[in-house]
């Protein structure tokens, strides 16, 4: 347990209007009772399919020393009314009590390795006093809980922020009130649910109402919704802060080379230049570093160390992590942007799988979903990219991806299956060694588990 403990149960019970049974105190939060730990606090949630409380014994035996419940409990526990609530008023009081410098980060596409990016930023200027949201916990419930989850002591905090309806972001900015509220970039994602890309933009505007007073949004220069971005953030941001390619940028790249172990870039920053190596590939995560430079540079962190980390930063699982897989004969590359997927995505990874030096590339993708009317066109629009890579083979999967394999037909081999499970054993029988193979879908489809089965995981 750390030696400043995260909650008291007497905090936790005045946070959240319960009633204590016992003292205990707790160095984490959860509320899957699979990723609790010794130490920690569980809270009981309960929705529609399941309820949180079915699994308290099972937390306790796990190490938990407290848990947060609504109904009889006879273990160390704070009961409430409403154990969604609590959560949202512990996040709350978790807030409420930091000195931290706080970051949302919102955006249709890039959002969770900005948010990584820009923690390991910080982390690598200020070693340990860096927090920020653990995977893509970015919702109603994912959110308060990595506030409550915030040490006492954190001089930076960096929470995701998303959306797939209007309105959303508003109430969890307000949750989070941040310091500086960064968009990473607009495009059709979730677009299922809204007119088009502005409503998309005006969705993704609403992080900038919860900013504290004079606090910083960064926008994205080169979007073709700039504009509409600055509108949004004017009535509530007392700077605005733009990143990008554009010179006119606030934060821009006078140079961007690819070489062997990153891509150099010269950048300009308010008052200064700043020169680092960014790991990642693509020039999508140019487009990310420099939106991290910029909410640094916002935040008053280290600059230099900030570069120091980008240039550190190796691909997360389901993000752009590169792994060598056995093949009868040798090895293969496998990329694995296995996490989710939208258009604007999909094409920029895979215009970085023809950068690629292989004997032959190969494209593993999902279908995306959540696109509306117009899905049939996004997908088959994937096939430009594809040919332009030079891929020499596509295995797509699910039926939303047919207006891609009739548009690739006769330019490529193609394998139309139904699912990951087809797609693995596809895969399987066509790798070989010196290949490189992107993996990409929405998560839905399920394409992490054809990652696990190629590289040999033990889940």
């Amino acid at each position: 347990m750390s030696v400043t403990p995260l909650w008291t149960s007497a905090e936790i019970a005045t946070a959240t209007g319960g009633t204590a049974s016992a003292d205990f105190i707790v160095a984490g939060v959860a509320y899957d009772s699979r990723e609790v730990g010794p130490g920690d606090l569980f809270v009981a949630l309960t929705g529609e399919s399941t309820n949180g409380h079915r699994f308290v014994p099972q937390a306790f035996a796990q190490g938990v020393v407290g848990v947060i419940v609504s109904e009889p409990c006879d273990e160390p526990h704070v009961r409430v009314a409403d154990t969604t609530a609590a959560l949202n008023a512990l996040g709350a009081a978790s807030r409420a009590r930091t000195n931290a410098k706080i970051i949302g980060v919102t955006g249709s596409v890039g959002k969770t390795g900005t948010k990584e990016a820009l923690f390991a930023a910080l982390d690598r200027g200020l070693p340990s006093r860096a927090h920020r949201s653990v995977k893509s916990y970015n919702n109603h419930v994912g959110v308060p809980l990595s506030l409550a989850r915030m040490p006492r002591d954190a001089k930076f905090g960096v929470f995701e922020m998303g959306m797939n309806h209007a309105s959303e972001l508003d109430a969890l900015t307000r949750l989070v009130r941040p310091h500086v509220a960064l968009v990473t970039a607009i495009a059709p994602a979730h677009s299922a649910f809204f007119s088009g890309e502005e409503a998309i933009a005006d969705a993704k505007g609403e992080i900038f109402r919860g900013l504290e007073p004079d606090g910083t949004a960064i926008i994205p220069y080169d979007s073709p919704h700039r504009d509409r971005l600055i509108a949004a953030a004017e009535p509530y941001a007392a700077h605005i802060l733009t990143f990008g390619r554009d010179k006119r940028a606030d934060v821009h790249a006078t140079e961007a080379m690819r070489g062997p172990h990153g891509t150099l870039i010269n950048a300009i920053v308010p008052g200064g230049q700043l020169t680092f190596t960014l790991a990642m590939p693509g020039e999508h995560w140019v487009s990310n570093a420099l939106a991290v430079i910029a909410a640094v540079e916002a935040v008053g962190g280290d600059l230099a160390a900030a570069g120091l980390a980008l240039a550190e930063m190796a691909g997360m699982p389901g993000r752009g992590a590169r792994r060598h897989v056995a093949v009868p004969g040798g090895e293969a590359l496998l990329i694995d942007e296995s996490y989710n997927a939208n258009p604007a995505s999909m094409a920029a990874t895979i215009r970085e799988l023809g950068h690629e030096k292989a004997t032959r590339k190969m494209a593993l993708l999902g279908e995306m979903r959540e696109l509306g009317a117009d899905s049939d066109a996004y997908h088959a629009a994937l096939a430009q990219p594809l040919i332009d890579a030079n891929a020499e083979i596509a295995i797509l999967v699910g039926a939303g991806m047919t207006p891609l394999a009739e548009s690739l037909a006769g330019k490529m081999e193609v394998a139309h299956v139904a699912d990951a499970a087809a797609a693995r054993d596809r895969l399987a029988e066509m790798l070989r060694p010196g290949d490189a193979v992107l993996v990409k879908g929405s998560n839905a489809i399920g394409l992490a588990s054809v990652v696990h089965a190629l590289a040999g995981d033990i889940l």
